[in-house]
């Protein structure tokens, strides 16, 4: 992404084995644990260490749902739950093959970052607020009602008022179940940083706050609607 330094200082891509991974919850149920986080920093792309950005979509997701399945079936473990995961991962066959795994949570953390589509391209994000939007219909197809969390950036240079209502209008059809609401920050030496039309700092926590009013109203509702129910 145009903002972060990230992909720069972290070096190549390195999977754990499924051996190894299988070895290390082995030992955790051993010790009592039953929830399992699998997370990274960029976990779409695990198993396919070496090979070009978004090789993991040629694959589907397989590596990964393989990982998963390997630690469903150790014994004592149950729950796993999924770190962040790439909008773009999130086609049928992944989520019909992730549903059919007794022990996964259905709480999907979906980076988003904007709802405008000209800032998500400015941000090097390769979806659209439209491809974002059918892969949390997937997983709805295949999930009762899951739990869908995810990150917003404000203020990104070039941000426009047309910009930020469409944010707005894409939080409010999406009802997020929780969201992160940060304001951009130039980070060295990344394109944004370099980028003309910097917003100004008053304006990037207003509109923060604005998205996290709004948020907080989504969550309240939802809050509202559960009460008298009972969940594990």
């Amino acid at each position: 992404c145009t903002y972060c330094i990230i992909p720069y200082v972290r070096g190549p891509l390195k999977s754990k084995s499924i051996d190894e991974i299988t070895a290390e919850v082995e030992k955790l149920s051993r010790q009592g644990y039953k929830e399992i986080v699998v997370t990274g920093i960029h976990l779409s792309s695990y198993g396919v260490d070496g090979k070009k950005s978004g090789a993991f979509l040629e694959k589907e997701g397989k590596p990964l749902l393989e990982a998963l399945e390997a630690i469903n079936s150790v014994t004592g473990i149950e729950r796993i739950r999924l770190g962040s995961l790439e909008p773009r991962i999130i086609t049928d066959e992944f989520a019909k093959r992730l549903s059919e795994i007794s022990s996964i949570c259905p709480h999907f953390h979906l980076s988003l970052q904007s709802g405008s589509d000209s800032v998500l391209k400015r941000m090097n994000r390769h979806y659209t607020s439209e491809q974002y939007l059918e892969g949390v219909k997937i997983l709805e197809k295949y999930f009762e009602n899951p739990a869908i969390t995810t990150d917003i950036i404000v203020g990104f240079p070039g941000e426009t008022e047309e910009d930020f209502e469409q944010l707005k209008e894409f939080v409010e059809k999406m009802q997020f179940d929780r969201l992160g609401v940060f304001t951009y920050s130039r980070e060295e030496d990344t394109p944004a940083a370099e980028m003309v039309e910097q917003i100004e700092e008053e304006i990037k926590a207003s509109r923060r706050d604005e998205i996290m009013q709004i948020q907080q109203d989504i969550a309240f509702d939802k809050s509202n609607s559960r009460v008298g129910e009972i969940y594990e």
